[in-house]
């Protein structure tokens, strides 16, 4: 396709240059004509096929990109058409967590950011605990892939060609254990993760903190998180202080922060969630929504902090109805955080993720709230991929252009011109979760995919929460399905590698140790014989090839910073499955008199989580997926 671009380039033409290859058209005098004007907000596009000229109006530059997206998507086959579009929302974007060891690669970054730019997203935040530099302090993101100040910039430059806004999130109280942990940094230390508020080095280091993470950028925003800091002032602090009400030592630290900030001329942002708590009777519970905040709570809070309410899970409207109606007392502008959930799994729960975000933002348009992000987590050692949620971007990138709620086609027309692949395909992340006996659309975040990996053959921690429920069949036939959707030239189809190994594992890892303590309690030695010699042999070659399909996969997508995690996380399975081969071999041929891990009863997991008395259920840890013994011991955890 050719392109002659006519009107006001001038800040527009080095994007324009970078997306040529993306989308494959060519700059020439020869081409179509494109009229690029500005308008009043809204974004128009359209061709006018017998003339031979199309147009671009748009109100702001990542609008006109979204609008050259939209203009090659439609007018590749020669067709006239006219698209108007009113963004919902002032801002909208992701927030890529850099703080969970997959630490994306500059390279990861722009590729990311040029699909943000044709679904016409305007900000990214970047969640980023202790993963920049701040001189002066060595061990802060020690050998943890930490960004240079370079490198954010470079971010912020490729981002300001689109019109992307990017900006840091950072943690100015708690959330800091990988930093904390090293011993030469105790004097700022309160408990594991939360700074020792009111010490004058404390201070310092936060003015530090913030100084270095906003300066490589052009905005004026940043995120000082204060999130789930329920350990504030049960600590050191407590020994020094005494007993103190945790709402006035984070109101205190937070008026300090604050005055950084305004000194800084920075815009700030905070996580809602501990003022939520403060609210509730128990001083835990956020989404508690009979409970309001006390009016003299309320006055002591600033009102030139924006309030990010987050809420990763909800599918009905009047839960957001009124968990925002319990916000709106704080007299701060409020903004939303929602979710793809990429956490504590190998897939994407898209069943609960795009029903979560068509329900939230259809209710932060009728709420007024014009600032939305959709985060991505990596919690647990971040084996999913960021890259795996692009369908749930797109959906909020159509919800921002769509006065309701947007058409599922438009949705998935719109992600496979966007990254090249097909929502279907990227709905089968999902199915590495989304298994029988499962709550409908995964409501309850269960991540079967993580923990019957990692989980022990022989101790079977998990096989009375799956009995019964044909888990082997169903990743056997999900594999079949992956093989069967993966498109060898697109861009992405690499994405699908590891999922497709890991349901090679999973078909026939799922359910052996039920099979184990099934012909154990039975005296069924030959089958013990062959699951030692033959079946559990097969898996751990299968572990091996998933993990290099992995290992390819991070180490071309993420600094190698982290990956020694999974390494030995892939080891452990291995090696288990060795030792269980040797002592089922020691058994069967006399050596021992019985096999104390499959005497023990199997017993449920979890309850919790369970649906109609059937389930899988849910486990953050992988420590608690592998062993129910001391895998580590904090012997003072403050």
């Amino acid at each position: 396709m050719k392109l002659c671009f006519e009107g006001d380039l001038t800040s527009l033409l080095p994007g324009i240059q970078v997306l040529s290859q993306e989308l494959n058209y060519t700059l020439a005098e020869d081409g179509i004509t494109v009229r690029v004007e500005t308008s009043a907000g809204e974004l128009e596009v359209g061709l006018e096929h017998e003339q031979g000229k199309a147009y671009i109006r748009y109100g702001q530059k990542h609008q006109f990109f979204r609008g050259l997206g939209l203009l090659v998507q439609h007018g590749v086959n020669g067709t006239s058409f006219n698209i108007r579009e009113k963004q919902q929302f002032d801002t909208i974007g992701p927030m890529f967590d850099l703080s969970r060891n997959a630490i994306l690669t500059l390279d990861s970054f722009k590729f990311m950011l040029r699909k943000m730019a044709l679904m016409g997203l305007n900000t990214v935040m970047l969640y980023m605990e202790d993963t920049y530099e701040i001189s002066g302090e060595p061990y802060f993101g020690y050998m943890r892939g930490r960004y240079t100040q370079a490198e954010l910039r470079a971010i912020d430059d490729y981002a300001d060609q689109f019109g992307i806004e990017a900006f840091p999130s950072i943690q100015t109280l708690a959330h800091l254990e990988e930093f904390l942990k090293w011993e030469p940094v105790g004097q700022y230390k309160d408990t594991k993760g939360a700074l020792l508020v009111g010490d004058d080095r404390v201070d310092q280091l936060v003015e530090k903190m913030i100084n270095s993470a906003s300066a490589p950028f052009r905005s004026r925003k940043i995120h000082i998180g204060m999130d789930e800091a329920e350990e504030l002032g049960r600590g050191k602090y407590l020994d020094l202080n005494g007993y103190q009400s945790r709402f006035d030592i984070m109101t205190g630290h937070l008026d300090k922060v604050l005055e950084i900030t305004r000194r800084l001329g920075l815009n700030a942002m905070m996580w809602s969630d501990m003022f939520m708590k403060f609210a509730s009777a128990d001083g835990r519970e956020q989404y508690n929504t009979d409970e309001q905040i006390p009016t003299e709570m309320a006055a002591r809070i600033p009102k030139d902090v924006d309030m990010v309410y987050w809420d990763y899970n909800h599918i009905d409207a009047e839960d957001y109805e009124k968990l925002i109606a319990k916000h709106r007392p704080l007299g701060c502008n409020l903004v939303f955080a929602g979710a793809v959930w990429i956490f504590n799994t190998f897939g994407v729960n898209y069943g609960l993720s795009l029903n979560a975000t068509d329900t939230a933002l259809k209710v932060c348009k009728k709420e007024g709230i014009r600032e939305v992000y959709a985060t991505m987590w990596g919690d647990d050692g971040n084996e999913s991929n960021p890259l795996a949620a692009l369908l749930g971007l797109q959906l909020y990138a159509e919800h921002a252009y769509t006065e309701g709620t947007p058409d599922w086609e438009q949705v998935a027309e719109r992600v496979k011109f966007c990254t090249g692949t097909s929502a279907e395909a990227f709905l089968k992340f999902k199915d590495l979760d989304e298994t029988p006996g499962q709550e409908p659309n995964n409501s309850k975040q269960s991540n079967p995919s993580k923990f019957l990996l990692y989980q022990d053959v022989l101790l079977g921690m998990f096989d009375k929460q799956i009995d019964g429920l044909a888990l082997n069949a169903h990743y056997g036939e999900l594999e079949q399905v992956i093989k069967g959707i993966r498109v060898p030239d697109a861009e992405l189809d690499y994405l699908f590698e590891v999922p497709e190994k890991l349901c090679g594992v999973l078909k026939l890892k799922s359910e052996v140790g039920i099979e184990l303590k099934q012909a154990y309690d039975a005296g069924d030695k030959g089958t013990l014989k062959r699951i030692a010699t033959d079946v559990l042999p097969e898996i751990a070659e299968a572990v091996q090839a998933l993990r290099a399909a992995h290992r390819k996969q991070w180490l071309g997508m993420f600094k190698p910073f982290g990956w020694e995690v999974i390494d030995i996380r892939y080891g452990g399975v291995v090696n288990r499955l060795d030792t269980a081969s040797m002592r089922l071999l020691d058994y069967v041929d006399g050596r021992l008199a019985s096999i104390e891990e499959l005497e023990q009863e199997r017993l449920l997991y979890s309850s919790s989580n369970r649906y109609n008395n059937r389930g899988i259920g849910w486990c953050s840890y992988y420590y608690r997926m592998a062993t129910p013994n001391v895998f580590f011991h904090v012997l003072n955890p403050f």
